[in-house]
């Protein structure tokens, strides 16, 4: 049977933020890449050998030495394989915003050619590549989605007849690919080729080729799955399962709390079975656990499913920024400190630790329901660019914390920073009377006032 793929593509990523740039490096090690963009500015700090994300250093994009960067469509024209990595986000009512891949799969469109493959990697909804994606596709390059082994076959027979898939425009087809992002940002542990990468494709042989490209870059193997289908299901329920898992644990924290014993405390303990899953309470935020569990319910309510455990889990998780706040409050009131007008300054924005990622940060919530108890507040993360964070959520953190200013403090991210400057740090800036809430457990418990 001929092959239709080149052996060395010319791959073209479409979008460069956290999960884009770590695979335009890897595969621009050994591959000609192609990173595009729509950000110009991005584009530039990346050609100047920065990545603002801080996932890549300079030394490993200089590395890459077969990977360039554009914001001009045409200098991917001639690539073969177009890997698609932009966000999934959700909306203002919880559902689902593909704006981004949509917008991303009509500008692949206007490129495609026959034989090329296109791969998305953008977490989404079971049957949202073949049934969203795959019409964009069609209708902007005028060409046929091929899948399952009649995919195949209509190549193969244009190969026949012609010798050669890629020059043939009778057969007019392309095929797609999914293969799920494991970025994790921030873990210079768990890196990309360090990561078990699951692959698919449209069709058999489109799948074989998915697999084998994926390999090259990864040394922790792949798994192959049965159709894009299982794939995209496959990814989203990772996230769910944590994010259920995670609202467990913060529910038990609330129970814990009316009955005055310390969560952390119990959670040691019981963590000395050898099965029981280490999981913290806190807040859940970032592109993935708070919204890919979404992106599932959505699909289930399309077929006339209502995923209860899963619902319950996200109110549980969305209703823990409240909760925090109005635990602070309380604490303030039992220590007499006047609540309306306090300052109080919460360490840590981003949506983990150790990252500059501000997507989905669920700190917001605290800030916000502090500022309905009219208590004025400020925000201090070594890890944000404050002009980013102004323009995202109206928030600009301050870069020194006045010492002894404030009535609260909230450890809500726990940045290696904090712990490192420790408890004497962060309750200097406290007036004498202070509330201190670590939600991270990053100081000991005798060191503070209130424990998630």
């Amino acid at each position: 049977m001929t092959t239709r793929f080149p052996e060395t593509p010319s791959i073209a990523i479409i979008g460069l933020g956290y999960v884009g740039l770590p695979l335009a490096v890897e595969f621009g090690r050994l591959l000609p890449t192609i990173g595009f963009d729509i950000d110009a500015r991005r584009i530039r700090e990346l050609t100047d050998g920065l990545d603002r994300t801080r996932e890549v250093e300079a030394e490993e994009l200089a590395a890459a030495t077969q990977l360039r960067y554009t914001t001009n469509l045409d200098d991917v024209r001639h690539c073969s394989v177009f890997i698609v990595t932009v966000p999934t986000p959700i909306d203002d009512s919880r559902n689902p915003d593909l704006t981004p891949l949509l917008r991303a799969s009509e500008t692949v469109g206007q490129v495609l050619k026959p034989g090329d493959i296109v791969i998305y990697e953008s977490t989404v909804f079971p049957g949202c590549t073949e049934e969203v994606c795959v019409p964009l596709l069609e209708r902007l390059s005028g060409l046929r989605y091929l899948s399952g082994e009649a995919g195949d076959r209509v190549m193969d027979t244009t190969v026949a007849a012609t010798g050669a898939a890629a020059d043939t425009a009778d057969s007019g087809g392309f095929y797609c690919g999914y293969s799920p992002e494991r970025i994790n940002p921030g873990d210079k542990t768990h890196r990309l080729p360090d990561i078990r990468k699951v692959t698919s494709g449209s069709t058999p042989l489109a799948a074989d080729y998915v697999d084998s490209l994926y390999r090259r870059i990864i040394r922790a193997g792949t798994h192959k799955a049965s159709s894009l289908r299982v794939a995209e299901a496959a990814k989203v329920i990772e996230n769910t399962q944590r994010d259920v898992n995670i609202a467990l644990i913060n529910e038990l924290a609330l129970i814990f709390n009316r009955l005055g014993i310390d969560t952390e405390e119990v959670l040691q303990a019981a963590g000395t079975k050898w099965n029981f899953l280490p999981f913290r309470p806190g807040l859940v935020g970032g592109h993935c656990i708070g919204v890919d569990p979404y992106y599932l319910t959505h699909k289930a309510q399309q077929v006339g499913l209502h995923p209860e455990m899963i619902l319950s889990g996200r109110r549980t998780n969305d209703g823990m920024g409240r909760y925090v706040a109005g635990q602070l409050v309380k604490a303030m009131l039992r220590k007499r400190i006047q609540v309306e007008g306090a300052r109080a300054l919460v360490l840590g924005l981003t949506f983990k630790e150790n990252c500059p990622d501000l997507r989905n940060t669920r700190v917001v919530d605290i800030l916000a329901e502090l500022a309905d108890y009219h208590i004025a507040v400020d925000v201090h993360d070594p890890w944000v660019d404050p002009d980013e964070a102004e323009a995202e959520y109206d928030v600009r953190p301050v870069a020194d914390p006045e010492p002894g200013a404030y009535d609260a403090i909230v450890l809500a991210v726990a940045h290696r920073e904090f712990a490192e400057q420790g408890a004497d740090w962060v309750r200097g800036f406290g007036r004498a009377s202070s509330v201190v809430y670590d939600l991270k457990y990053v100081l000991p418990a005798e060191a503070v006032d209130l424990r998630l």
